[in-house]
């Protein structure tokens, strides 16, 4: 059950507020292949929610290939999704329903990703919805991104709201092991094609697709007023 003391609503980019993870996977695997790994989706989708930095290194210590070079790989995977987003990106079902739900109720919006700045650029620019934040965190720059808690708890303080009061929006399971380290509230919107599967029992609340989130939104802010007029 998703607590009546949410003050906060933060999101996942990548998978939650653009459909964009078809642009990573395919990018992800025609650079990783042009090394001679033959990656398939499947293989992609296990780092879904990771750093890319930290995708590359995850499969040159299982498949190393010559010449690496963590940075220029990363940056080139990076640029291939932006030039994606910047083709062909649209928002995923109900996200500005939602922003503008959290909006309605009063409640502090947030995004934490685990993208690059010229990518939050690309999906913030290319939907125009970046009006909608009141904090964008990305672990870029962080020393660990996703599943670590870190780029949650700074998006938190950047709204000066306690993780506690903070709900966060996930479509990864490594985005949900952040959310849950950083002691927040979750709801996850996995992948059609996932959604079944047992690992998404960790999240407080499962949703098919984002147009279902107002509801849910609308379900916590009916059971706070009713308990603070008790």
């Amino acid at each position: 059950m998703v607590s009546t003391q949410i003050k906060a609503v933060i999101f996942d980019m990548d998978g939650i507020l653009i459909d964009s993870e078809p642009a990573w996977q395919l990018a992800e695997q025609t650079v990783l292949n042009s090394f001679g790994l033959n990656l398939s989706l499947e293989d992609v989708e296990q780092t879904t929610g990771l750093r890319i930095d930290h995708v590359v290194s995850y499969w040159h210590q299982r498949f190393p290939w010559p010449n690496y070079d963590n940075t220029a790989t990363a940056n080139t995977i990076v640029n291939e999704v932006v030039s994606q987003i910047n083709a062909h990106g649209q928002p995923m079902l109900g996200v500005v329903e939602s922003l503008e739900a959290c909006k309605r109720l009063g409640l502090k919006i947030g995004l934490a990703t685990s993208s690059s700045s010229l990518i939050i650029e690309a999906v913030l620019h290319k939907l125009a919805i970046s009006h909608y934040f009141d904090a964008i965190e990305s672990a870029e720059n962080l020393d660990y991104g996703k599943p670590h808690p870190e780029v949650y708890l700074n998006c938190a303080k950047g709204l000066d709201i306690a993780p506690s009061q903070c709900i966060a929006i996930e479509d990864s399971f490594n985005g949900l092991i952040a959310a849950r380290a950083a002691s927040m509230q979750t709801v996850a919107i996995p992948a059609p094609h996932t959604a079944t599967q047992t690992k998404w029992v960790i999240a407080h609340h499962q949703l098919a697709h984002a147009g279902l989130l107002p509801a849910l939104l609308n379900k916590v802010a009916a059971l706070l007023e009713r308990t603070t007029s008790c």
